[in-house]
């Protein structure tokens, strides 16, 4: 029976890491939850990258494990962009749900067998970009709101281009080591202030690439006519 139950928890240990990495999402609906919205973020990232992780090293990946990751992300995901948006005002807020949406389409399109993926910006390169403009609003007092209606707007088309975008950090990481280390990153960018500008201009601009050379490339295939230049 110990031996049964061992199997069991060993099987299903991706799914509880999944499960953890979204219930403190709670303590955002506090009084003073928001304080707590980035460490909530960073350690919900940590959490998805390492149920996907767990569920490699273990061999315990499954179609049900996938699914019950994208319920868990786009649970979490929707409320911190929502949160994040109405906190800087009506502008943010209507554009947060814009962006909300397009998760929502996204998630729904991928739990359907047999579904394309790869395409497309992650729900997370969102969440870290959010991320990244409440740092630097107390790094270098940017325009947060300005800043983040913009971040909103352009993921709300890529969360949902029927293209690849190349170059994205986080794509580009396959093993443990890197992916910790993109991690690593995150936290160094809360902590050290000065930190944050230099890693959130390297996730900004491999995005701007992947999105703009991922657009252009779409657009070639897409018109026979027009001429290659790879």
């Amino acid at each position: 029976m110990a031996e049964q139950s061992r199997s069991v928890i060993i099987k299903n240990l991706a799914n509880v890491i999944s499960l953890l990495g979204v219930l403190p999402v709670c303590v955002l609906f506090l009084d003073d939850g928001y304080e707590y919205i980035i460490p909530l973020i960073i350690f919900n990232n940590v959490m998805d990258d390492l149920d996907g992780i767990v569920a490699v090293k273990l061999r315990i990946s499954s179609a049900f494990g996938a699914a019950l990751d994208n319920v868990c992300d786009i649970v979490a995901h929707t409320v911190f962009a929502l949160m994040i948006g109405m906190h800087f005002g009506w502008i943010c807020g209507v554009l947060s749900l814009a962006a909300a949406t397009a998760m929502l389409i996204r998630v729904v399109s991928r739990i359907v067998p047999g579904a394309a993926v790869g395409t497309g910006s992650p729900t997370n390169e969102l969440m870290r970009h959010m991320l990244f403009v409440l740092l630097l609003v107390g790094a270098i007092s940017i325009d947060g709101a300005s800043v983040l209606a913009v971040v909103f707007a352009l993921h709300t088309v890529s969360l949902l281009v029927p293209f690849r975008m190349p170059g994205l950090i986080r794509s580009l990481t396959k093993s443990a080591v890197s992916i910790g280390l993109v991690n690593v990153a995150l936290v160094v960018a809360w902590r050290v202030p000065q930190a944050a500008v230099v890693i959130a201009g390297a996730f900004g601009s491999t995005y701007l690439y992947g999105l703009t050379i991922g657009a252009y490339q779409w657009y070639k295939g897409a018109r026979p006519g027009v001429p290659s230049t790879s």
